[in-house]
């Protein structure tokens, strides 16, 4: 299946389209809030595999419905080496199935599901990971695309 292209806006300073890369394989990462402590070690786990994916011709974006000020804010924190995107219109997370009911503590709400997608090269779906577990993710992620990229 194809990777539903979007534009949001980036901590790059510009609009990231989907389309834009092409070319390359792409990891997008959907994650509930900046600065919790599911999604700060999801994303330091994949920042600090970085360099590992981007030999592999792999971005990494992570993409959550936090505002921009609060996506810059977490970056600088934990230093992270890849670009954030910014769905406050929840456009992106309903395109890709990843904005439904959750229960936390016996109550429900709407809210986004950890999910990840891996892309190939030519926009197309690889992988898709539902209800992710952050612990060990990253490196399971970055093995699935060593073994695509060796086939």
């Amino acid at each position: 299946m194809k990777a539903s292209n979007f534009k949001l806006p980036s901590t790059s300073k510009e609009n990231f389209s989907l389309k834009d890369s092409i070319g390359k394989y792409v990891v997008l990462y959907f994650y509930p809030k900046d600065d919790t402590p599911g999604c700060t070690i999801e994303t330091n786990d994949f920042n600090k595999l970085l360099s590992k994916f981007k030999k592999l011709d792999c971005e990494i974006y992570g993409i959550s419905k936090d505002s921009m000020k609060s996506h810059e804010k977490f970056k600088n924190k934990y230093k992270i080496k890849f670009d954030l995107l910014a769905d406050e219109e929840l456009k992106v997370l309903k395109k890709y199935k990843v904005w439904g009911k959750k229960k936390f503590m016996g109550r429900e709400f709407m809210g986004i599901i950890r999910t990840t997608y891996l892309i190939d090269k030519k926009g197309k779906i690889l992988k898709v990971w539902d209800n992710v577990k952050v612990k060990d993710h990253a490196n399971e992620v970055l093995e699935t695309l060593q073994n695509i990229v060796k086939k």
